[in-house]
């Protein structure tokens, strides 16, 4: 199983393939004159990119921005990285979003895992096949993958 068929949708609205995803971070941009610093969840992606400059040639991984908030989202980049252990073993197809906006209002509190600052949720593919099982517990679908399966802690939810 990987997750070749999990897509993880960025800020921009473009997509990254699961599989391609080698770190998550999470990093504060510099603080501007009139605009305040702002906090980054990105992902890794194993893509080299390069800049230049009179010094030489650089490279480094190609960086993609899931999402931006105010405060810290400590906890984000662990709660993404189980959630993506939670779609690879159950071998899910869909897109996994990243929701800032409606955070406090949380508007389908039955298909996100909360972090915080962030949401991560998961909309699986019309047709796509339906493992059993999600944490070797009930049947769930991963279509339906709930904040109740983990707190952002990682521990179960009541």
């Amino acid at each position: 199983m990987s997750l070749v068929n999990v897509w993880l949708q960025a800020l921009d609205g473009s997509l990254v393939r699961g599989d391609r995803v080698g770190e998550i971070t999470l990093h504060q941009t510099p603080e501007i004159v009139g605009k305040p610093s702002r906090w980054l969840l990105d992902v890794a992606v194993a893509v080299p990119v390069g800049s230049g400059d009179p010094d030489g040639w650089r490279t480094g991984p190609l960086h993609r921005t899931l999402a931006q908030t105010d405060r810290a989202p400590r906890e984000a980049p662990a709660a993404l990285a189980r959630l993506l252990a939670q779609l690879d073993a159950v071998d899910a197809a869909g897109i996994v979003r990243a929701d800032t906006a409606h955070v406090r209002a949380a508007p389908h509190p039955e298909r996100t895992v909360a972090s915080g600052e962030i949401h991560f949720g998961f909309t699986a593919f019309p047709g796509a096949a339906t493992p059993p099982r999600l944490n070797g517990g009930e049947p769930h679908e991963p279509r339906e993958l709930v904040s109740g399966e983990l707190t952002s802690s990682g521990g179960r939810r009541d």
